[in-house]
């Protein structure tokens, strides 16, 4: 007699993976900034339209700050980076921040 082996089937089990955490980039109002260079930030860093870039650009002045954008970690520092070297590059003391979305 032959030696059964028995073949156990195993259930195929996928890795769990986990979304990357997301940030939020935050456009901070300043008294400095003109109006039309902040859009143009907006347009230009953020692929906004105008009229995207007006109300963000509005919703930053009137209440401090305005979430400009939602992305992964990544993504959020270098548009930060970006919008932050234009703004330098300009003389504008335009701020950008990234920070965890809760």
């Amino acid at each position: 007699m032959a030696n059964q082996v028995g073949l156990k089937q195993q259930t195929a089990t996928k890795p769990k993976v986990e979304r990357p955490k997301l940030y939020k980039v935050l456009l901070h109002n300043d008294d400095y900034t003109p109006r039309e260079f902040v859009v143009l930030v907006l347009k230009v860093v953020f692929r906004m339209g105008e009229e995207a870039s007006q109300k963000v650009m509005i919703t930053a002045h009137r209440m401090g700050s305005c979430v400009v954008v939602v992305c992964p970690k990544d993504v959020a520092e270098t548009k930060v980076t970006e919008a932050m070297d234009l703004a330098k590059d300009a003389e504008f003391p335009l701020m950008f921040t990234a920070e965890p979305e809760e």
